[in-house]
């Protein structure tokens, strides 16, 4: 029997968001498709939240199969918010062969006046995975984006310790010109390779370059809805203590300072040096072209993910502009 339906011209693992502004001034969902392995939910109250959509990133069966292929395409039209997120670590199964690479790639454009809050939880590659990840963000004029990237040293319960075989990822951002043509400006390329196959020229191990660090982390952020957020991380890196760096008050001045009242962010802010020193969070901030780039780094996964939902929340600006459900994986 013939079908009286067009062949469909997806194919699998490819995904597609667009999300736009209603007259109302809500964003809201005008179309969201899916096949396997990639798989899309988006809650029918999510938009309704602080006129943000929601979306969770998902995979049959929980990870990504050594092969799979995801391509998901986002397209946030002018003035509208999406918020991505996930229902748990992003697992990276085993490949047979080397030679067998799971894949997934992202390509976001973020109209004028629109902004997209990607806040997923930890890639956690398997031992013998191999994986690469490529994720392409062009913004226009007025456009925001907040990116989290991060990636564990695989199932600690099971021993593995970056026991990974091989893991590319590679993030783009991109400031689109008027017109739409093709002379887009480049803003950032930022690009992690690990290499976990022993090689006759290497000094150390792939465990042995991490130094005890079990999760990294970049987070990127552009754009004028992300201005606050930004100068907050600049400022509180400003704030860090320096290497060598020497107390030459005496002790009678310490001691009427300490006796000044602190403001609660005075607090707050003692709290997390001192965390952050017992922890051992090693973490950094620039602005490179106009984006502000985060690096981090903690012994335990679950230091990480506390850090860096601590200074999102500490912030604010995630919750009010996108809602509290933006945050549910740095909680």
């Amino acid at each position: 029997m013939i079908s009286p339906f067009p062949k469909s011209s997806s194919k699998p693992g490819e995904g597609h968001i667009v999300v736009n502004l209603a007259p109302n001034k809500v964003s809201t969902l005008e179309s969201i498709t899916y096949q396997y392995p990639l798989k899309l939910i988006s809650p029918s109250s999510s938009s309704a939240n602080k006129g943000s959509v929601l979306v969770f990133l998902l995979s049959y069966g929980g990870g990504l199969v050594g092969g799979d292929r995801v391509n998901l395409s986002v397209d946030v039209q002018s003035d509208a918010k999406l918020s991505i997120v996930t229902q748990g670590y992003t697992k990276v199964f085993p490949s047979i062969t080397p030679d067998i690479v799971t894949r997934q790639k992202l390509n976001v454009n973020i109209r004028r006046g629109a902004a997209l809050c990607l806040l997923p939880d930890p890639v956690q590659p398997f031992e013998r995975s191999v994986y690469e990840q490529i994720q392409i963000f062009k913004l226009d004029s007025g456009a925001s984006l907040y990116l989290l990237d991060w990636v564990t040293q695989g199932r600690t319960a099971r021993g593995e310790n970056w026991s990974l075989t091989h893991w590319v990822g590679r993030n783009e951002v991109w400031a689109s010109t008027e017109g739409g043509d093709a002379k887009s400006q480049l803003l950032v390329r930022d690009a992690i390779i690990l290499d976990g196959a022993a090689g006759p020229t290497r000094s150390q191990t792939l465990r042995e370059s991490m130094h005890g660090q079990a999760i990294i982390g970049t987070l990127v952020l552009r754009g004028p809805m992300t201005k606050r957020l930004g100068q907050f991380f600049l400022t509180e890196f400003a704030a860090l203590p320096r290497l060598g760096a020497r107390d030459f008050r005496s002790n009678e001045a310490r001691e009427k300072e300490d006796a000044v009242p602190r403001s609660l962010f005075d607090d707050w802010r003692a709290t997390r040096l001192s965390q952050e020193k017992d922890l051992g969070i090693l973490w950094s901030a620039a602005d490179v072209r106009g984006c502000i780039v985060v690096k981090f780094g903690a012994p335990t996964v679950e230091a990480g993910r506390s850090w860096i939902g601590s200074m999102l929340v500490q912030e604010g600006s995630i919750e009010r502009d996108f809602g509290e459900q933006a945050l549910i994986c740095v909680r």
